[in-house]
């Protein structure tokens, strides 16, 4: 049994039935659209400069004493492509641990973000980084020598993320 009651007001007429007034509306549209100025950048000689909630490569957040990350495994964890791989060690510093070993395949990273809003010491953030292009596989695969970059770099990103927690 069908207990959904179709009533008179709830009922379509023919011509809606048949759609045609929203094929009239999206046609009406595309034309209005049609002849509108295009807007098209000249991409090598004018440079497009993302603001702070543009998610590039991720990358680790260097400070002056050091890199902020504490190896947790939270990103790797965390991420569905499993392109992040952390293998901790040990320091004599406050920081308990560091990361040994970071390394994100760029090829198999899908700029989700997760990473970043997962990570408790806002290590990892995503970059304006957009232009990534690599010769071979081995290249794509960034270690923390390529990651590692300076705070003074990353501050927008980080006062968009502060702002949004």
């Amino acid at each position: 049994m069908n207990n959904i009651k179709n009533t008179e007001a709830e009922r379509l007429n023919f011509w809606e039935n048949l759609y045609l007034p929203e094929i009239a509306k999206g046609l009406a549209l595309t034309f209005k659209r049609m002849f509108e100025p295009k807007f098209t950048r000249q991409y090598p000689e004018e440079i497009w400069e993302a603001d702070g909630a543009y998610r590039g490569r991720p990358v680790l957040v260097k400070e002056e004493e050091g890199e902020r990350c504490v190896a947790c495994g939270l990103c790797s964890r965390v991420c569905p492509a499993l392109a992040i791989e952390v293998q901790a060690g040990e320091t004599e510093r406050e920081k308990e641990r560091f990361p040994k070993l970071f390394e994100i395949n760029m090829l198999r990273c899908i700029f989700c973000g997760f990473c970043e809003e997962v990570c408790p010491e806002e290590a990892i953030v995503m970059s304006k980084e957009f232009e990534l292009v690599f010769q071979s596989q081995e290249e794509a695969i960034l270690g923390k020598d390529a990651l590692l970059v300076p705070i003074s770099e990353l501050q927008d990103r980080l006062e968009f993320l502060r702002q949004w927690r």
